[in-house]
């Protein structure tokens, strides 16, 4: 019985882990294990391994990503988002541009309180592409 109950347990985790990554539409399928640190990416294993826990999360904290383009920060916020997936966090993902269109769009269609609302439902949000651009009063708001 115990067996059981442990194998309907694990289906439902991995069923809902599923569904948390695909409603985050993460841009690539990446996963903490296969991010190269080295010195000359400024990316330490151990560092890594403190983030892996996901208590960032729990702890409200912000983390930002800067490096060169095509270094891989994209790759390592999908991976971040999946490791938070994978511990029952509900992630979205969502570019500065699209973020601040779809704010503007819901602020005229006069939905803009639900989408507020969406995304505070959201454990993880991850913003990719964030001050790649000037942002207008509106976006500031």
């Amino acid at each position: 019985m115990a067996r059981m109950a442990e194998a309907v347990y694990l289906e439902r985790n991995r069923k809902r882990t599923e569904v948390n990554i695909k409603q985050s539409k993460l841009r690539y399928n990446a996963v903490l294990e296969q991010i190269e640190c080295s010195a000359s990416r400024n990316i330490q294993r151990e560092y890594l391994e403190a983030l892996a826990d996901c208590s960032y999360i729990y702890r409200g904290e912000n983390i930002l990503i800067t490096g060169a383009t095509g270094c891989g920060k994209s790759y390592l916020a999908c991976a971040l988002g999946r490791q938070a997936c994978l511990f029952g966090y509900k992630v979205t993902y969502i570019g500065m541009v699209r973020f601040l269109e779809m704010i503007s769009q819901s602020r005229i269609d006069g939905t803009f309180v639900k989408q507020i609302n969406k995304f505070e439902k959201t454990d993880l949000l991850i913003i990719n592409d964030f001050g790649l651009q000037a942002i207008n009063a509106g976006g500031r708001e």
